[in-house]
C-alpha cells in the first residue's frame, strides 16, 4: 500500500451516518529526524472485510460516492415519501414493480369444452320440449272412419267335411266393404292399416280381408274397398241352427275389425299413433245382390 499522509487518513477516517463504522487504518510516516532514512516504510493494521464494498480498495467509496448512489436512487423511485425511525436509518416506500401473478394461474371462467358441452345440451333440452309439445298437439288428431256398405258376390251354404274328415256345414263366402277414412291432421299426414277384417258368424269367421297399407295426406277423405272371402269355412256346432232357409231371409253377421294410423310428426323423431275398434252388425241376404248400407247406428267405433 502506498503511504498516506495524515490529512488523507482523517478525510477517510469519519463515516457516513448512514453506513455502520468501519475499521480505522493508524498509519505512520517516518520522521524527519529519523536515522535509518527510510522514507518508504510504513505501520499500518489490516483489518477483516465484511464485504466488498466495504474494502479500502475502491477509492471512490467515500461521502461523495454514497452522496451520489443516494441521489441515483432518490431519482429512481420518484414520489416516494421518506421517514426516518430512531436509529436515524432512512425508510422509503418501494414502488411495487411487479404485479401479482397468481391470478394467471387461475380458471378463467368456464373453459371451451365445457361451453360447448353446456350449448349441446341447451339444444337437446330445447329440442325435446318443441318435440314434446309437437306431440301433444298431434294427440287429438285421431283418424275418423266409417263403414259405408257390405256388398255379397257369392253366397253358398251345404254339407261337407273339414280337412280331418269330420262331416259339417260349410259356407262359402265372398264379399267386399267399403269404408271411408278421414285424416283431420292440419300438419302432418298418416300412414293407414288395419288388423285382419273378419265378418264373423257365431265367433267364427266366415270370411277374412286385409286393409292395404298406404298413406293419407293432411285434411283429406279417402274412400277404401277391401274384399272378404271365405271358402269352404266349417260350422261346427254353429252350423246346426243354420237352415237353407235362413240364407234367404238374412243371416245375422258381425264385421269387426281395427283402423290403425300413425302420423310421422317429425320424422322418425316424433310420432303419433291412434287406433280404432269398429263393430257393425248386419243381416246377410244370399239373394240380394245389391250393397247392404250401413248406417251409423249400425256401427261403433271406439
Amino acid at each position: 500500500m502506498h503511504a498516506k499522509s495524515d490529512s488523507d487518513v482523517t478525510s477517510l477516517a469519519p463515516s457516513s451516518p448512514r453506513s455502520p463504522k468501519r475499521p480505522v487504518y493508524y498509519v505512520q510516516s517516518p520522521s524527519r529526524d529519523s536515522n535509518d532514512g527510510d522514507k518508504s516504510s510504513t505501520m499500518h493494521a489490516t483489518p477483516a472485510f465484511n464485504s466488498p464494498t466495504e474494502s479500502p480498495s475502491h477509492p471512490s467509496y467515500g461521502r461523495h460516492s454514497r452522496a451520489s448512489s443516494a441521489s441515483r436512487v432518490s431519482g429512481t423511485f420518484k414520489g416516494s415519501r421518506k421517514r426516518s425511525n430512531d436509529k436515524g436509518w432512512p425508510e422509503c416506500k418501494v414502488i411495487e414493480e411487479e404485479g401479482d401473478y397468481n391470478g394467471l394461474y387461475e380458471e378463467k371462467g368456464i373453459s371451451r369444452r365445457c361451453q360447448i358441452l353446456m350449448a349441446l345440451f341447451g339444444f337437446i333440452v330445447i329440442f325435446s320440449i318443441f318435440c314434446l309439445i309437437l306431440w301433444g298437439a298431434s294427440r287429438p288428431y285421431k283418424a275418423r272412419v266409417a263403414v259405408k256398405s257390405l256388398a255379397v258376390h257369392n253366397f253358398y251354404f251345404g254339407e261337407g267335411s273339414d280337412i280331418t274328415g269330420v262331416p259339417t256345414k260349410m259356407l262359402t263366402m265372398n264379399c267386399s266393404m267399403r269404408m271411408s277414412v278421414y285424416n283431420p291432421a292440419t300438419f302432418f299426414g298418416i300412414h293407414v292399416s288395419s288388423t285382419t277384417i273378419s265378418l264373423m258368424y257365431s265367433d267364427i269367421a266366415v270370411a277374412t280381408g286385409q286393409l292395404k297399407n298406404y298413406y293419407q295426406p293432411r285434411k283429406s277423405h279417402r274412400n277404401v274397398a277391401v274384399n272378404l272371402q271365405g271358402v269352404k269355412v266349417p260350422l261346427y256346432g254353429a252350423g246346426a241352427s243354420l237352415a237353407v232357409d235362413d240364407t234367404n231371409g238374412g243371416v245375422p253377421m258381425t264385421l269387426v275389425f281395427e283402423v290403425r294410423s300413425r302420423g310421422n310428426v317429425v320424422g322418425k323423431l316424433v310420432r303419433t299413433r291412434h287406433r280404432r275398434r269398429v263393430s257393425c252388425s248386419m243381416d246377410v241376404d244370399s239373394h240380394k245382390t245389391k250393397a247392404i248400407t250401413l248406417k251409423a247406428s249400425s256401427c261403433t267405433y271406439k
